[in-house]
């Protein structure tokens, strides 16, 4: 599937107040070029509203022995083991990215992303972020190691850990396949239609249903 992408734009000013502005219009960084955002159905959560539900919390019960850590980017203990990990890991759910581009990404200082969250000798995840915002980007783990919901407790640590930080939101991507239902889940999510910031979970719920049946 095509990833959604409403508006294109290329900035050059990489002020906090700038970014952060573009994010609240739908705006995310991609990993094409330096610079380079787009405007896509975008989901982010309201930390100051987030809450862990009961099924939030099983999953961080199973994954309670794995530990978080926040490593600047450019990445300078890179190994070709993360972009091993990484290719399978996308291999495995059908999408394209090259080691070569998880190198380029985690140790150019011409990338978009700023921050490398290692999950302790299972994953990581590829982010942005800020005073104000986390942009949890491009997440992978060792498809040997991880089991089912080793995504989504990734997921859940990461928000945990932007909201003990004081940020203001954490962005999880874009709404636009049938299977992205799973980041439902949570309390505090908005999502981006195009024009405005919507908490209508039947409306969102509904137009991904749909776009399953075309």
């Amino acid at each position: 599937m095509k990833y959604l992408n409403w508006k294109g734009e290329k900035i050059t000013d990489f002020s906090e107040s700038n970014i952060n502005n573009l994010y609240d219009k739908g705006f995310v960084f991609t990993r094409i070029e330096k610079g380079i955002m787009h405007q896509t159905r975008s989901m982010r959560i309201n930390l100051s509203e987030f809450e862990l539900t009961s099924e939030n919390r099983r999953i961080l019960k199973k994954n309670e022995n794995i530990k978080i850590e926040a490593v600047p980017l450019p990445y300078s203990d890179y190994h070709w083991s993360v972009g091993k990990i990484a290719k399978d890991f996308y291999e495995s759910r059908n999408a394209n990215f090259s080691a070569n581009k998880i190198k380029e990404i985690t140790t150019s200082k011409e990338s978009n992303f700023n921050l490398l969250l290692k999950y302790e000798n299972i994953g990581f995840a590829i982010c942005y972020t800020n005073k104000n915002i986390l942009h949890y980007s491009y997440p992978f783990y060792d498809i040997k190691k991880g089991d089912k919901d080793m995504g989504l407790g990734m997921m859940i640590k990461a928000i945990e850990w932007a909201r003990s930080l004081g940020k203001k939101y954490i962005y999880l991507g874009s709404l636009q396949r049938p299977t992205d239902t799973y980041k439902l889940q949570f309390n505090g999510i908005e999502w981006f239609d195009g024009e405005k910031w919507k908490k209508d979970m039947g409306e969102i719920k509904e137009i991904l249903r749909e776009i399953k049946l075309c």
